[in-house]
Order: C-alpha cells, then sequence, then structure tokens
C-alpha cells in the first residue's frame, strides 16, 4: 500500500528506487508490482510501473483521491472565510486544498501563487486575481509542479497565508508526504508564508506517509472536521496549534 501511495503521488516509479527508498530486494518490490497490477491498480512496463488512472487525469485535469470528500467539502469552505479580499496566499496542491479553491471564487484582487495547475486554473479565470506558478517537474496524479526547481521560486516570496496540504499528520512523525521531491517545495512554502494553515481530515490525523516535512509545531491552525478526537484535538493545542472544527 505505502508502494501505491507512492504511486498515486508521483504516476511511475523504476524498481530500483523503491528498493532504495524502501530498503528491500528489488525482487521484492517487483512482486508487490505484479500484485497491484494484477489487482488492475498499475501497469507494469520494464524496470518499472506506473498508474493506469494517469492519462485520464490529466485529460480531465481531475483527482483521484475522492475518499472523505463531504469532510474536504465542509473544510475547503471553512478555510475559504479565512480569507479576504486583496490577500497574497500560497495554495499547496491536493483535494482538500482544490475544495478550499473552488470556494474562493467570490473572493476579488487575491495574489495567488500555486503549484497545482487545476488550482491555477480554477482561479486564474477570475480577472481580478493574479496567479503566479514555480517551475519544476510536473506530477501527473496530483496536477502539480514539484522537486527543487519549484523550491526555489519561494526565494524571496512573503505570503500572509498558505493553505498547506497533507498525507498524514501524527504527534510522532509530523506532517508526512509519499514523495520525497514535494518536501523540497512545501518547506519552502513553509519559510515564504507568515501563517500556516493545515487542511487535513481526521481519518489523516495518527497517519505516517513516507517522508517527513517537520513536527506539527510548524502549522499555526490545523483545519479539520469533527472526527476528531478530544484527545487529539486538546495535543493539537497543547503544541500551540490552533484547531477549526468544519461544520
Amino acid at each position: 500500500m505505502k508502494i501505491l501511495e507512492w504511486l498515486q503521488e508521483e504516476g511511475s516509479a523504476r524498481v530500483r528506487d523503491l528498493s532504495a527508498a524502501f530498503a528491500v530486494s528489488e525482487a521484492t518490490i517487483r512482486q508487490d508490482l505484479e500484485r497491484l497490477d494484477a489487482d488492475g491498480y498499475i501497469t507494469r512496463e520494464h524496470g518499472g510501473a506506473y498508474l493506469r488512472s494517469v492519462p485520464q487525469q490529466v485529460q480531465s485535469m481531475s483527482l483521484q483521491h475522492v475518499q472523505n470528500m463531504d469532510k474536504k467539502l465542509r473544510i475547503g469552505m471553512a478555510a475559504a472565510s479565512l480569507v479576504g479580499d486583496h490577500e497574497t496566499i500560497i495554495i499547496d496542491s491536493g483535494t482538500t486544498t482544490t475544495q478550499f479553491a473552488e470556494n474562493l471564487k467570490s473572493r476579488h484582487d487575491l495574489n495567488i501563487i500555486t503549484n497545482a495547475l487545476n488550482i491555477a486554473l480554477i482561479l486564474g479565470g477570475i480577472p481580478t486575481n493574479t496567479v503566479h506558478m514555480p517551475a519544476g517537474q510536473f506530477k501527473a496524479p496530483t496536477l502539480s509542479l514539484s522537486g527543487e526547481k519549484s523550491a526555489d521560486f519561494f526565494v524571496g516570496i512573503y505570503a500572509q497565508k498558505l493553505f498547506l496540504a497533507t498525507a498524514g499528520v501524527s504527534f510522532e512523525a509530523g506532517l508526512t508526504y509519499p514523495a520525497i521531491g514535494d518536501i523540497y517545495v512545501k518547506r519552502a512554502m513553509v519559510k515564504a508564508a507568515s501563517h500556516i494553515y493545515l487542511l487535513a481530515d481526521s481519518t489523516k490525523i495518527g497517519r505516517v506517509s513516507f517522508s517527513a516535512l517537520g513536527g506539527v509545531e510548524i502549522v499555526h491552525t490545523l483545519i479539520t472536521d469533527d472526527g476528531i478526537s478530544d484527545a487529539d484535538r486538546a495535543e493539537f493545542e497543547r503544541r500551540g496549534v490552533e484547531v477549526i472544527l468544519a461544520d
């Protein structure tokens, strides 16, 4: 499942890279890829594999992950209520941040920096908005630009607010993501923003993915749903993170 999560972020991967990342033999990786191929998730190719749904996703400019969409819709609405006209904001790529962007269509004169092509299209069509995008490697499954080139773009950028996505957040591992390449750009986004909002539905709390961005303390505000436990909410607040529950 960790391999599938990686492919859902990156679109494709080589056997040797997966072997090094997960510290197992290439033979073991090939067996896992054969299983994922048989289950219909991926297509094997010489030396690696790719996600079957990628071509359709790119053509439709849609994201694959549709789990917990009711929670993500509410979180997107709650996050959008915190943005006023004329602000400079950074928006990370992801399904929850996409719902956030959809709810910003009534705002005017926003200065937006995003690494997500679909979000740029959602908000760039509003005449009063200005949308900036970094360079970098195109990641088809997330319709985003990533890597060190993307990170370089944020040097010298100042934004009032960052709306950040995550694959998992835990008190032990912090904010985690499936792909190492994402960390460069997300770290640069964090440095460029005054206030960090983490948009994460409650199912992501306690989850740990492959690579870590940093501890939960880098976040100023967590916007989540009422599925968060009282104990987890109290622990976030004890660590200085404001918690907002989406209605």
